[in-house]
């Protein structure tokens, strides 16, 4: 047992004051120590916060007793410490960046427990299809998936072209925790997909309840993680280091903030360039210390959850 929680989580459902809500919101994890990055929106909540076993419970114990939010699950894993540097609790149009013409609560992929995303993946009539950024899926993804070159969901349209031939097949589409499959398996009926299927919690949830069996390399994750173990199984790596090429699973951002390029790197690379991608890198004047991990936390000063609140609460009054 770990002495830290890390709570991954969304939920589509009306919020009728958003701001109202994100205020309230933002007053209770501070209550609870909790850190994280949370986003509030019209169409609802979505989150990952890390903190002590005791305040997480309380979190998921009020947040659930929300009917708003009846039906969210929490997706959680132990950690050494805090998964944060800080406390954000923004207010957006969208709890997932997409601009796709969609509304899960409306219409959206048929949901599969991973017990039941096990037994299916494998058909000859079932196709898998990543829904994550190609940074995501380059350190790990289900064993013989479709990818796409994408940085995040608002380009999916741009790559139908290259799925339409599978019209008749069974899709199932994943992702981290669930969230842009709500909106991209949606997309997908609009386009005239019509057995179209989304792995319920997606890739972590999969990992806790069934093993990971079949998702090769590690996944990717927002937070001082970088990229998590999911396949107790079977597992493999699938990337290569992208100074020397060989194989490892190593995720850093580029040490250099004018890059920040996220990329696979092997320890051996990453002591002998100071954690950059390219020798151009290093000429960076803002180069940060390299200290092994590859997540450059922003710059706290003197920061505190609090401190943070009150801050947002005077830039919104002015």
């Amino acid at each position: 047992m770990k002495p830290y929680r890390v709570l991954l989580y969304y939920c589509y459902t009306t919020i009728e004051n958003p701001a109202q809500f994100r205020d309230e919101h933002h007053r209770l994890c501070i209550e609870l120590n909790l850190l994280g990055r949370i986003i509030i929106a019209p169409e609802g909540l979505n989150g990952t916060v890390s903190g002590l076993p005791a305040d997480c419970d309380e979190y998921m114990r009020i947040v659930k007793a929300d009917p708003r939010f009846e039906s969210l699950e929490f997706k959680v894993e132990e950690y050494d410490s805090h998964a944060f540097q800080k406390l954000n609790v923004r207010l957006k149009d969208e709890i997932v960046n997409s601009d796709l013409p969609v509304d899960p609560l409306v219409q959206t992929g048929i949901h599969l427990e991973p017990e039941e995303f096990k037994r299916m993946k494998d058909d000859e009539d079932v196709v898998l299809i990543d829904m994550r950024s190609n940074y995501e899926h380059s350190v790990g993804k289900f064993k013989g998936a479709i990818t796409f070159d994408m940085e995040n969901l608002r380009e999916l349209p741009d790559h139908m072209d290259e799925i339409r031939h599978l019209k008749n097949k069974k899709i199932i589409t994943y992702c981290t925790g669930g969230i842009k499959c709500e909106k991209a398996s949606a997309y997908l009926l609009k386009q005239g997909f019509e057995n179209v299927y989304q792995l319920h919690g997606g890739i972590i949830k999969y990992g806790i309840e069934e093993g990971g069996e079949d998702f090769d390399g590690k996944c990717y994750v927002f937070d001082n993680r970088v990229a998590v173990d999911v396949n107790q199984i079977n597992p493999v790596v699938i990337s290569s280091c992208y100074r020397c090429g060989t194989p490892t699973d190593r995720m850093i951002n580029c040490a250099s903030p004018a890059c920040n390029n996220h990329v696979t790197l092997c320890e051996n690379c990453g002591n002998a360039h100071q954690g950059t991608c390219a020798d151009a890198c290093k000429t960076d004047p803002e180069l940060r210390h390299y200290d092994g991990t590859g997540y450059y936390a922003k710059e706290t000063r003197g920061y505190s959850p609090l401190l943070g609140y009150r801050s947002q609460q005077s830039s919104m009054s002015h």
